[in-house]
């Protein structure tokens, strides 16, 4: 009986070490207040509400602050103060955050997974504060007007240059007297403009006729905001439905019906073959798309042809210009695999 009762006792013990064992070693040295307890710390209990633990940091910063800390109050130094001051702020910090307390709690039950406790505190610590989506969204957004400028720039630049073109320029005169634009009366009285500002008029309807007569393709026609990036987003899930549809179709008028290709799926087979995009076979002059279709280069076989053609007519302008003669005789004289040394 004495010695059941010893057991009994000796369980108790070590029962009673573990558990003061497991409390000192979960609070850990640099993670949320140190050593010490956050509660002990707040002078709180660990059922403790929202309301009681900004009651009891008030109490105490009101106390410990270095702004209000009154020398004679207590036996703290200025330096003590400050130290549980922020020691407090910490305490707060950790418990008023529901989710940080929630960490907390967990590291003060589980000391044993040391090494997690580490990962989950400096996660929420060096975690962004702003939401990453919106810091995606803010970027789109930028990247998309800065899109735009650029697209307007480079269209800005092409009517530029087309008003400086004198064919486009009499063109666009010629229209503008033929719609009455340009064909006014000699201002008299008050209303009477300068020659200047005349002149400015005449150029604004030259460039506004330009700009609707003309249709500028490849990287400078007119920006659309459907192409920027942030609507391309908005509107993929309408251009991949499109983009099903259309193979669909394709696939059924053309491999299961066998329909007859028109111009239009005619080019866009030959776009296919030279690996051009829309924009880029769109910037290609009409007498030069014309040839395609009259060599019928929609047909592998003919577009083969065609590319082993033009390969023969670049080789033998290569071998009859006199500047790619020149930099032949270069490589194969003085070229970067030539070695040569200092003395030579």
């Amino acid at each position: 009986m004495a010695a059941s009762i010893e057991l009994r006792l000796t369980l108790c013990i070590s029962f009673i070490f573990v558990l003061g064992f497991s409390s000192v070693s979960a609070l850990i040295e640099g993670l949320y207040c140190g050593t010490q307890s956050c509660y002990d710390v707040l002078g709180v209990s660990r059922d403790a509400s929202k309301a009681e633990i900004g009651r009891a940091y008030r109490q105490l910063a009101r106390r410990y602050h270095p702004d209000r800390y009154q020398p004679g109050e207590s036996n703290d130094s200025r330096e003590t103060a400050q130290q549980k001051f922020l020691l407090v702020a910490t305490a707060y910090e950790t418990l008023k955050d529901e989710d940080l307390r929630k960490d907390y709690d967990y590291m003060l039950d589980h000391p044993e997974e040391y090494y997690s406790h580490y990962y989950t505190y400096y996660r929420r610590r060096l975690a962004p504060k702003v939401d990453v989506r919106i810091v995606i969204l803010v970027a789109i957004c930028a990247i998309s007007l800065f899109q735009y400028y650029s697209w307007w720039s480079s269209y800005t630049e092409a009517i530029n240059y087309l008003m400086t073109v004198p064919k486009y320029r009499i063109q666009a005169t010629e229209l503008a007297k033929q719609q009455g634009l340009l064909n006014r009366t000699k201002e008299k009285g008050k209303n009477r403009r300068s020659k200047e500002e005349i002149r400015e008029e005449e150029e604004q309807i030259i460039r506004d006729i330009i700009k609707n007569k003309i249709d500028i393709k490849g990287g400078y026609q007119k920006p659309n905001v459907s192409d920027i990036l942030l609507c391309k987003i908005i509107l993929f899930p309408y251009h991949l439905c499109t983009y099903v549809a259309w193979n669909f179709s394709w696939f059924y008028r053309f491999t299961i019906r066998g329909e007859e290709y028109g111009d239009e799926e005619r080019l866009y087979i030959i776009r296919k073959y030279m690996k051009m995009s829309q924009a880029q076979f769109d910037s290609l002059e009409n007498s030069l798309i014309e040839t395609f279709l009259k060599k019928q280069l929609w047909i592998k076989e003919n577009y083969e042809a065609y590319k082993e053609e033009q390969e023969e007519e670049m080789k033998m302008k290569m071998a009859t210009d006199s500047r790619w003669k020149r930099y032949r005789r270069w490589m194969k004289s003085e070229g970067p695999g030539r070695i040569t040394f200092a003395d030579d």
